[in-house]
């Protein structure tokens, strides 16, 4: 008899306790996401949610990554499914954003150290998500909430970005940006490569072979950091679903394809 199609999924579920989370959760008014009436604005000064970690343990890997994490603390539990058949991670989470002093987002990571390639194709299957969730390849010296960072990012509405937090604390800033093409294609792979202190952003729009776009941006790491893969809904108590496929995770550079 064939096993059930469950089966063949690995579901992993951050765990975290729920003791302490409200049944409807509180949302600080400059967390909500931009409306007509309302713009997304910084966290006050020195506001910091706990991350929540479990890494796998032992041996036991999702593909390349050896653990998950809530970063910053995101009000709405998250999920993570890997596929062991298609290879694909589904993301589910919330999180108000990842930008300004602080970040709020699920994480699936590794720890590394010197040059590093990472890519993944992206789709996003609500398609009535809020416009500004994000799929991102993002590389940080810590776990917490502030840490330096340096990310590519897909929005649901089809911008992509190279952005970095220069030091911990600091307001992310871009070092690229870019709305569809022209003709209206929304990128399809995103891709980012570390090579020394420098990091370069690579697209594939619609299937064509990953090239670099915009010059390199620069940012110290100290090894060991994080790499990894994670989504943020844009919505701070309303969780939503990207999904990363083909990913590509080699400690080296010259490996985004």
């Amino acid at each position: 008899m064939n096993a059930p199609r469950r089966s063949l999924l690995l579901a992993v579920t951050l765990a975290a306790p729920l003791a302490g989370r409200a049944q409807v959760p509180a949302v600080p008014d400059w967390a909500l996401p931009g409306s007509a009436t309302h713009h997304q604005v910084p966290p006050p000064a020195g506001f910091h949610r706990p991350t929540r970690t479990e890494p796998f343990g032992g041996s036991v890997r999702v593909g390349p990554f050896e653990g998950r994490s809530e970063v910053g603390g995101p009000l709405v539990p998250s999920e993570a499914r890997y596929d062991l058949l298609t290879h694909q991670y589904t993301l589910t989470a919330a999180g108000y954003n990842i930008w300004y002093s602080r970040d709020e987002f699920l994480y699936l990571w590794t720890k590394v150290s010197g040059d590093l390639s990472l890519a993944a194709d992206v789709t996003f299957p609500n398609p009535d998500g809020y416009g500004d969730r994000k799929a991102v390849l993002i590389i940080r010296q810590s776990l917490d909430d502030d840490s330096k960072e340096a990310m590519v990012a897909l929005h649901g509405a089809g911008l992509i970005h190279l952005a970095e937090r220069p030091a911990t604390g600091a307001d992310i800033r871009e070092a690229y940006r870019q709305k569809s093409d022209p003709a209206g294609a929304v990128p399809k792979r995103i891709g980012i490569e570390k090579r020394g202190d420098a990091f370069f952003l690579y697209v594939s729009l619609a299937g064509e072979p990953m090239h670099q776009v915009g010059g390199p941006m620069d940012l110290h790491l100290d090894g060991p950091f994080y790499a990894g893969i994670g989504f943020c809904s844009h919505q701070p108590a309303k969780a939503d679903t990207a999904v990363l496929g083909n990913v590509v995770f080699a400690n080296a550079a010259g490996q985004v394809r």
